[in-house]
Parts: C-alpha cells; structure tokens; sequence
C-alpha cells in the first residue's frame, strides 16, 4: 500500500485532463438536482466508473455513531450494500482513508491490506480510495477498483478527489434535507394530533420548529390515567435534528409506560431517568410532568431541570409555580425526586412551555419569564395560547423549537356542556362515572351534590345497560349542562325496553327523585329520555 502522492505521474496529456475536468462537472449537474440520495449517488456512481475507466466504484458513509463506514451505494461491487458491509475506522483500506483524511492507492491486494474479503473474493486487483470531505470533516469514502493490475497516478487520485468533493457535498445536502423531513414527519406522528376531549378541562397547544425548520427534541402529551386523573407533560432532548426527535419519541413512549406503572409524577421521571442512565447515555432531557386529580381540584408537578410552570387565577395575573427543579432527565443519577402540588381552582388555567418560547440570546431569561407571566390570564384555552404566542413570539422566528401547552379550568360561564356516548355495556358505567365526577367538581358541586348526581345519574344509566337494548347491544347517551348554577342532566338511549325481571326491581326512579330534584322520563318509538335536574347549593 501507498499513499497516492509516492505514484509515479504519467503523461496523460492536456487533452486527456482537460477532457476529463469537464466531465467531471457533469457529476452534479442540474440532471441530478431533483434525486433522492439513493438515487443520485447510482447515477453519479456510473459517471465515475466511465471517467475513470474502473471495474467498480463504491461510497461508503458513516453512520451515526461515527465509528463504522457502511457500503451505501456501489457499482461492480453490489455484495457490499446487500450484505451491508461495515468497516471500522482506521482499519482496512476504507477505515484508513477515513482515519488519515487522504487518497490512498493500493497497487496489489492481498490479506494485508485489505480487510473486506469481498474485494478479495471479486477479484480486484489495484484500488483507489478518496475520502468525503465537507467543510473537513469526513462524512465517508469514495473507491474505485479494477480486476487486473494498474498503477493509479496522483492525477486520477486528484480527479477522484475532486469528484469526491461534489459528491460529498450533494450528499449531504441530500442527507441533511432527508434527515429534517424524517425527523419532521417523526415529530409530526408523535405530537397529539387531536388533545383529548376531558369534561371540565379546556386544552390547547402549539409546536413550532425553531430558525430554519430543523426539528428538535421538543414535546408536549397528554392523556388519561387508569385511575380517571390526567397526565401533563412538556419535555425538551438537548439537541436538534433527527437523533434528537428519535431520542425524544423514545421518552414519550417511555412516560406513557411508566405512567401505567405510577401515578406520582416524581417517581415517574425517576424511573424515566434510570432508563436514560442505562440505557441512552448520550441522551439529556429536561422534562415537567403533572398530573391532574380526577376532581381537577389540583396537580402534582414534578421537574427535571424544566422550566416552571405558570398559573393564573380568575382576574389575576400570571405567576411561576414555585416547582423546584429536580437535575435534568440523562444528567446524574437522582435517588428521589419530588413533586410539588398546585392548586387548580375553577378559573384558573396552568401554562406549560419549553424555553424556546422565553430564550432571547439578547437578553436573560427572567425577561422572557415575566413577558410570558404578563401574557397568561384566564380565558378560553385556545384564545389564551394564541395570546402567548402573539405576545411571545410574533411575528420574529424563534432560534429554538418552542412547544406550548394550556390546560384551562373554566370558570361557570365557560363551561361546555359534558357530552359522553358509550357502548351500552357494564364496563362503560366506570368511565361515565368519572367523567361525571370530573364535570361535576368544575362547576363548582360539593362532595355531597356530586355523589348524588353521580348516584342517579348512573342508576340512569345502568337502567339503559339492563333494559334498554337486546343481545345486540346499542348506545348509551350522556348529557349534563349547566343552566347558572342548575345542573340537567340528559340520559338517552334508542332502544326498546324489556320489562323489569325479578323481585324488588323497578326502583330506580324512586332513588332518582330522592337523590335529585326532578326527574322526568319520555319514552317513544325513537327510545327513552330522562332529565335529571338538581341545583348546586353554593358557588365555588
């Protein structure tokens, strides 16, 4: 083996080297500008094969963690990509272009200097290796390689290198367009395409990517518990790109498994970091988890290394929630975090964000947190995030991802009527009990009023499962909505009902006029009806 510049020159002429400058340029022509990677590296691969008169030509990238080269794309040699061969750095003639950063030439192969054993096995007798350079940082190699002995000069490794610049270059622009629309799309299906509906609650988000469109690690979910609660989580993976929305997709499935595991939002960023600690430990993230009382009286909020969050209460302004910060998620191992809980009265709403939405590089962090406190008031939760981000953001591009997430708690003119339909079966009576209880405890019920309209409600309820439909099933229908502080609650269903089987059954009703102050049921050909009324004793 030698380096390419101990080869002896030979007399190609200004013809020959003229003539082949210019078909050099043909290599990224405008031709190749609408190809994917895949598809521009065969077409430039064959123009390299004719230009230098070889038997086979072969890029090879490295891959991700910067220790392997991989057989991308070749001509002549196609058992390197489909057996996805993979040289170590600095090892065989690859791994050495790549570790030295220059053209080597290999005169004759043999065990010695070659460590892939399919050149050997292909019969390549010289070879001719460049590295891929862009802004001198090598992102792979370029070989060329024939079956009988030929001495390659320094002005084919110099015509090599030059096409091995234009590849590299187009390559990674390719590369670096493919990675951000992955990571795009990857970001796209992990974020919540629709928030859940949860009565009493109100909910809003936005997402933007940060200067340039590059995706990051940045991220909001939210969704229900076993126990009826809801949990909240914004999260920020330190880095951009695509590595980084890989990173954070992996954290948001692990938040919602853990989640199944514990309720306790600290011991669930706990076990979320033992998993990084092990597992991913190139991976950082700042995360704030909170989770929601079924009665949405209050949440439990746990930091890592997060921003606080800010609350406010009907007609006050903005405040950070005094969350202390845990370290982040990835840092040091934290034998036991806390949580801290905040209270949620109705009116108030709660304000997650990661710190591209507060972050000036002009100006401190406490400047960013007071114009976001100042922004935060009551209101509608979509209205409320379209004001954040009008007052934060504007008009200007943020230099980072910004990810927003409102949960409002309305105040009695604001609270949308709770519309629940179910399958008329047993186990739906659980989930319509806990979004009664939920809806119940947001108008402002007391413990006593929301047990007995939970009670006959679900009597009403249960009334439907029983009777209301045969073998075949149906649907069970729920309706409360608030007339000031009067509560009416609709249950419906479309069915034809059976007669009532066995001794002392048929009370139901009975149980519903003690519990609430009116009943009334309409039964027809479409199927039964039955309001229940009740006014709430006090205003919370």
């Amino acid at each position: 083996m030698r380096p390419a510049e101990s080869g002896a020159a030979t007399d190609a002429g200004p013809h020959t080297t003229g003539d082949r400058l210019r078909r050099i340029q043909t290599l990224t022509d405008t031709e190749l500008a609408r190809l994917g990677v895949d598809e521009m590296l065969a077409e430039v691969l064959e123009r390299v094969r004719d230009l230098l008169e070889v038997d086979t030509v072969a890029v090879l990238l490295l891959d991700p963690s910067a220790t392997f080269l991989v057989a991308t794309a070749t001509r002549g040699l196609e058992e390197e990509t489909s057996q996805g061969v993979r040289i170590p750095i600095g090892r065989g003639f690859a791994g050495r272009i790549a570790a030295e950063r220059r053209p080597v030439i290999i005169d004759e192969v043999d065990h010695s200097n070659v460590l892939n054993p399919i050149l050997r096995e292909k019969g390549i007798r010289s070879l001719l290796g460049v590295p891929l350079l862009v802004a001198g940082d090598v992102i792979g190699v370029l070989h060329v390689g024939v079956l009988v002995p030929r001495a390659f000069t320094p002005e084919d490794a110099e015509l090599l290198q030059l096409a091995a610049d234009r590849i590299a270059l187009a390559t990674q622009a390719r590369m670096t367009q493919a990675e951000r629309t992955a990571a795009a799309a990857l970001q796209r299906s992990l974020l919540p395409g629709q928030l859940p509906t949860v009565p009493g609650l109100e909910l809003a988000a936005r997402y933007v990517p940060g200067d340039g469109g590059e995706v990051g690690g940045d991220w909001y979910d939210v969704f229900d518990l076993p126990s009826g609660r809801l949990c909240v989580v914004v999260g920020d993976v330190v880095g951009r790109g695509l590595q980084a929305s890989v990173a954070m997709g992996r954290l948001r499935s692990a938040v919602r498994a853990y989640a199944l595991l514990t309720e306790d939002p600290a011991e669930l960023l706990r076990k979320l970091d033992v998993q990084v600690q092990h597992f991913e430990r190139d991976v950082m993230a700042t995360v704030l988890c909170a989770v929601v009382e079924v009665d949405q009286s209050v949440a439990w909020v746990a930091s890592a290394g997060h921003p606080p969050p800010v609350r406010s209460l009907a007609g006050e302004s903005g405040e950070l929630m005094d969350v202390e910060p845990d370290p982040p998620i990835g840092l040091t191992p934290v034998r036991r975090r806390r949580a801290r809980a905040v209270d949620l009265p109705v009116g108030s709403c709660l304000v997650l964000y990661t710190d591209g939405l507060v972050e000036r590089r002009s100006e401190s962090l406490d400047v960013g947190l007071a114009r976001l406190t100042e922004a935060v008031r009551p209101g509608p939760a979509e209205q409320l995030c379209a004001r954040i981000m009008g007052r934060l953001i504007g008009s200007r591009t943020s230099a980072d991802d910004v990810a927003l997430l409102v949960v409002a708690r309305p105040g009695d003119d604001g609270t949308a009527p709770l519309r629940l339909a179910e399958p008329a079966e047993p186990r739906s009576l659980r989930s319509v009990r806990q979004s009664l209880r939920a809806y119940l405890g947001s108008v402002g019920a007391t413990p006593e009023e929301i047990s007995d309209l939970v009670l006959a409600v679900g009597e009403a309820c249960a009334n439907v499962v029983e009777h209301a439909y045969g073998p075949g099933g149906g649907v069970l229908e729920v309706h409360l909505e608030m007339h000031g502080r009067r509560v009416r609650a609709t249950v419906r269903d479309t069915g034809a009902w059976r007669e009532a089987r066995g001794v002392n059954r048929g009370r139901g009703t009975t149980l519903m006029h003690g519990l609430v102050d009116e009943v009334h049921v309409d039964r027809d050909a479409t199927g039964t009806r039955v309001v229940l009324e009740k006014s709430l004793g006090r205003n919370s």
